[in-house]
């Protein structure tokens, strides 16, 4: 697929410095489950040199912190490090950029990055980037979502948008494919392009208690492309999303009416020799 990288960068950086603040208050009990299998992929133990990449918030680099290692998150988006820095003021962070990284070659012993791949306008050089800034046998990891298909909350999105609105609403620049490394082959190829060794894929489940309004009361604060799509339809398509999407997840809810859902995610990592 065709796109201007530079053009989809900025529409990412304006959209996650817009939604900060309510990315935050929505995204800590989904988020927080899958960071820990990241952090042990890539060796983040006490007294190491932690990158956290496209650390939003800053939940990767403060649990990086808890475990005793010295972490700084970086991210392209100064109103998610505002956010980072109040929440987490024990933490250092600055605003950079993955496929440029401010920082000298052999600096970190560890570089991770959660769910943040498939923001990324040149991933490959993003990952490429890590592998420069990791000291031999540093290790990587990154997480990405499963197929939408296979992720609740994406799959009843798309259903919804397609029931009672348009999916190709404009306003959305192209991008690359948000689910590009769903698939392990992918991420094995890029992780060996770069030079890493040791590569390994596995997936992991992320499960997730939820209460119907909170699911869709997310999908209001959703990543910078899916939150596009919806302020994209018309007043009465989107009230109808809502509706549908809730009216789903209150069907799948069980006896206490709450969701209890099991997330998959692709989880990567490989090593510097």
């Amino acid at each position: 697929m065709s796109f201007d990288a530079d053009t989809f960068k900025a529409f990412e950086r304006a959209g996650w410095n817009q939604r900060a603040a309510g990315y935050r208050a929505v995204s800590w009990d989904s988020t927080r489950l899958g960071l820990d299998p990241v952090l042990d992929a890539a060796g983040v133990t006490a007294g190491i040199d932690v990158l956290d990449v496209a650390t939003g918030p800053g939940y990767g680099a403060a649990l990086a912190v808890a475990r005793g290692a010295r972490a700084i998150g970086v991210d392209f988006a100064a109103a998610m490090l505002e956010e980072a820095r109040q929440t987490f003021p024990e933490v250092e962070f600055r605003e950079g950029d993955a496929e440029a990284l401010p920082f000298g070659d052999c600096r970190f012993d560890a570089v991770t990055c959660s769910f943040g791949m498939l923001h990324f306008a040149r991933p490959e050089r993003a990952i490429a980037e890590s592998f420069r800034v990791l000291r031999p046998g540093g290790r990587y990891a990154f997480s990405a979502w499963c197929a939408a298909e296979r992720v609740a909350h994406f799959g009843m999105f798309r259903s919804a948008i397609a029931a009672h609105g348009d999916p190709h609403a404009g306003g959305i620049p192209p991008g690359p494919d948000m689910f590009r490394f769903a698939d392990p082959r992918e991420c094995l190829q890029v992780l060996e392009a770069a030079g890493f060794q040791e590569t390994t894929v596995k997936e992991i489940a992320i499960r997730r208690r939820v209460a119907p309004e909170a699911l869709v009361e997310g999908l209001r604060h959703a990543t910078v492309r899916s939150r596009a799509l919806l302020d994209a339809q018309t007043p009465e398509a989107r009230a109808a999303i809502e509706a549908a999407l809730l009216e789903e997840a209150r069907t799948l809810a069980g006896p206490d009416g709450i969701l209890d859902l099991t997330l998959p995610a692709v989880l990567a990592s490989g090593a510097r020799g």
